[in-house]
């Protein structure tokens, strides 16, 4: 026997009227969750792992690209990223210092290689070693 459901406009209207006034009911959880949050992530980091080779056996990634296309993104990003991108950028104001601070201190040290003359292949070995310097400290290998 089929599974009864209410009409799908029933159905998103609801979700859309419910969902739309839980903001105290999600700042309740952020003030007060089950488990503290980099706990709960920690303990899901091979459930994280094995959904993401799924997830490229699949082709999920590319699969959703075209699926979506072109005109969601713009339309989500210029009806709702445009608005949010200003406040987001003020709010991370702190944080943006905080994860560049690293990249900006070893690129303060760093010995470039002397300037060859315009268009002198050597200037790529400046390149190069800016490259080599700030994936060390991405990846946390730098001296």
């Amino acid at each position: 026997m089929p599974i009864k459901l209410r009409p799908l406009d029933q159905i998103v209207d609801k979700w859309s009227r419910r969902a739309s006034t839980a903001g105290p009911d999600y700042a309740a959880g952020i003030a007060a969750p089950r488990a503290p949050w980099s706990q709960a992530a920690q303990a899901a980091k091979d459930a994280w792992r094995q959904g993401i080779t799924d997830a490229a056996g699949r082709d999920a990634y590319a699969k959703g690209i075209v699926k979506v296309g072109d005109a969601k993104w713009q339309r989500k990003a210029s009806t709702l990223g445009v608005n949010r991108y200003p406040e987001g950028v003020s709010s991370a104001k702190d944080d943006y210092k905080g994860g560049f601070a690293p990249f900006a201190d070893a690129l303060s040290k760093l010995e470039l290689p002397a300037r060859g003359a315009r268009g002198d292949p050597k200037n790529l070995n400046r390149v190069a070693t800016i490259a080599q310097t700030m994936r060390a400290v991405k990846t946390g290998t730098s001296k």
